[in-house]
């Protein structure tokens, strides 16, 4: 990147903190910028670059890179940042921001490319839409299936705004329902503290489940108890008998 880049680059996360920054290095008549975006994430915790803004930038020129800070936290890669960066195909940068007396300064820019990396199916933090109940249910059939499920756009708290998203988009995926005794791969739709079905796990057999839950790693849990009274649906992947 060339000196400007990077001064455009800091300027920017210095300007957003404490809420993550991000942007495209793009290159447009044959030279390096840096397009800043809007980060629609909800939260300072993380960031979601805005649909337009990439297809904006898409117009201008040639996508190289996506970049974004990590305020006040080291400019290593989460496993979030590793998924995602996978899923895009690009090259990432991460730029640090730290808080020095009341003044951000952005200093340190780490760089990696896609390498193959994949979220472990137990273990994985949460981030939602990258890595969340349904990546991890689109990842195990994936991996174990060798079956790539159709993925949806989904914001933070839309179980909150009645976007009822996977009773509506469980039979695009592949799904039907069934009733009475689950099979590996079944997929059971849970209403947890909502109006809606907004949780989802696979069930792996011998009662255990496959899930992951808001703001926690994923993991093999027993399905029952809890688990069974907040059961909504549970659906099947293939052609309905």
């Amino acid at each position: 990147m060339t000196p400007q880049t990077i001064d455009a680059i800091r300027k920017h996360a210095e300007k957003e903190f404490p809420k993550e920054a991000c942007g495209l290095l793009c290159i447009i008549r044959g030279r390096e910028k840096y397009l800043p975006c809007r980060n629609m994430a909800g939260n300072d915790e993380q960031f979601i670059l805005s649909c337009q803004d990439y297809a904006n930038a898409e117009e201008k020129g040639e996508i190289l890179a996506v970049v974004h800070s990590h305020p006040n936290v080291p400019a290593i890669p989460s496993e979030a940042d590793k998924t995602a960066c996978e899923a895009s195909g690009l090259t990432w940068h991460i730029v640090h921001v730290s808080d020095e007396e009341g003044k951000p300064i952005a200093d340190d820019i780490v760089s990696f490319e896609p390498c193959g990396y994949e979220a472990p199916l137990v273990g994985r933090e949460f981030s939602h839409g990258v890595n969340d109940c349904y990546q991890l249910i689109r990842d195990w059939y994936a991996r174990e299936r060798g079956i790539v499920l159709k993925n949806f756009d989904r914001t933070e708290g839309w179980w909150e705004r009645g976007e009822d998203l996977y009773m509506k988009h469980y039979a695009d995926a592949g799904f039907y329902p069934v009733h009475g005794e689950l099979e590996e791969g079944d997929v059971i739709l849970m209403q947890v503290r909502a109006y809606e079905a907004n949780h989802a796990a696979i069930y792996l057999g011998e009662g255990m489940m496959l899930h992951h839950l808001y703001g926690r790693l994923s993991s093999r849990d027993v399905y029952g108890g809890y688990w069974k009274d907040v059961t909504r649906a549970v659906v099947r992947y293939g052609d309905e008998q």
